[in-house]
């Protein structure tokens, strides 16, 4: 898996892999520069990133990678708490897990483990077309 994030949005914003299991995925991400917005507060959008990044692995994990690929389809989050320094950490799991789709459910949280986003992120399992 960490092979697979270099030179990714994952590496420049600074996320690190703790779990990658295809029932669980925990990945951590610094609350810094690279995840603020302009107001000093972590970014919501790097809180997408984390919670879809999260979903994603968990897919790619529960597929068989030679006959099949995923892609995010949909996401949706509800910020709930801010944060302006510190780490937070995203844990996937999944809703659903279908052979067309799969659903997860991101939970984000601070160091104290208060729920900063929650999200549900539906992800397409596509097959590799033939050459």
């Amino acid at each position: 898996m960490e092979k697979m994030m270099k030179n990714t949005l994952m590496e420049t914003l600074g996320m690190e892999i703790e779990t990658a299991t295809p029932d669980l995925v925990q990945i951590r991400m610094p609350v810094d520069h690279r995840t603020h917005q302009p107001m000093g507060f972590l970014h919501g959008g790097a809180s997408v990133a984390l919670a879809e990044s999260a979903a994603s692995i968990g897919a790619f994990l529960n597929i068989d990678s030679n006959q099949y690929q995923i892609f995010g389809i949909e996401i949706n989050a509800n910020h709930i708490k801010s944060v302006r320094n510190g780490v937070v950490t995203g844990v996937a799991t999944p809703v659903h897990i279908g052979k067309n789709t799969m659903v997860w459910e991101i939970r984000i949280e601070n160091s104290s483990s208060e729920l900063i986003s929650t999200s549900r992120c539906t992800i397409g399992v596509v097959p590799l077309k033939s050459t």
